[in-house]
């Protein structure tokens, strides 16, 4: 089960990214940080890409139901990622 915050709902929007993309990165995508410590659930970053263009969530995960709750979508930029958008650019 994959619940939206409306954060990202509005992201979404601004941005022109559809659920099924966000859905298939949750899917295939790549956890690239991990937040363990966050509340009410830990949360992740992960990667994942549609026609070559890198997406990026955060999401929450109840391990003792498996249900997913998107909290943000963002498309990285280049200048704060590194190739790839697995790490961040040094300041």
């Amino acid at each position: 089960n994959i619940s939206f915050s409306g954060h990202a709902v509005q992201r979404m929007f601004e941005r022109g990214i559809v659920k099924e993309s966000v859905v298939e990165v949750i899917k295939s995508g790549k956890m690239i940080t991990s937040y363990p410590d966050d509340e009410p659930y830990p949360s992740f970053l992960m990667l994942g890409f549609e026609n070559d263009t890198a997406i990026h969530l955060v999401i929450a995960r109840n391990e003792y139901t498996g249900d997913c709750y998107v909290i943000t979508v963002y498309l990285p930029k280049p200048d704060i990622w590194q190739a790839g958008f697995e790490k961040r650019r040094e300041p």
